[in-house]
């Protein structure tokens, strides 16, 4: 059940998981790039986020080459793109991890966007998420596959608040680019 605390505004985090990467020989996990379906996917991403007025006010991203390419791919799409944080705690983290650099947004940030990987962002959405919108939670539960965005909505002074079961799960999309 999801749990409002009645003040504050709304916040939304955006979790966006790194498009599909490439899996070069020899290449360390945390330096591979982008394969080519993920050099398409990332924009459309960033489409997306901008067709669902979704744009964030700061992004915090994970240091792995794949995700950087993903946000540097996907804010592209946007007439300025907000600050980005480089967080080295995103990569390979698990909920306890992706929620402390949750906690430590800025109270005037409304709409955070988080670009991480799996297993950790399918996780922490579904940790966050009280209740979705129609089969979202369903949907996150089946499969959070490269370039999905779940958006997750709740009221909060700060961003420390944000817990266990006190977001709704408002959407879940999974853009895809085509081939040129």
């Amino acid at each position: 059940m999801i749990t409002r605390s009645g003040a504050g505004p709304l916040r939304r985090l955006v979790v966006l998981r790194h498009a599909k990467s490439a899996w070069p020989s020899g290449v360390a996990d945390h330096e591979r790039p982008l394969a080519p379906r993920g050099r398409r996917d990332a924009p459309a991403a960033g489409r997306a986020l901008a067709e669902a007025d979704c744009l964030p006010d700061l992004a915090l991203c994970s240091t792995a080459v794949r995700a950087r390419e993903t946000w540097e791919l996907a804010s592209a799409q946007w007439g300025t793109p907000p600050p980005v944080r480089l967080e080295p705690r995103l990569y390979a983290a698990d909920v306890p991890d992706l929620l402390e650099a949750v906690h430590e947004v800025p109270s005037v940030v409304r709409t955070l966007l988080l670009i991480g990987h799996n297993p950790g962002l399918a996780e922490l959405v579904l940790s966050l998420a009280g209740d979705g919108l129609d089969d979202t939670l369903d949907r996150v539960r089946a499969k959070f596959p490269t370039s999905a965005i779940a958006v997750l909505a709740w009221h909060g002074v700060t961003w420390d608040a944000l817990a266990p079961a006190t977001a709704f799960l408002t959407d879940v999309t999974v853009p895809r680019g085509t081939a040129q």
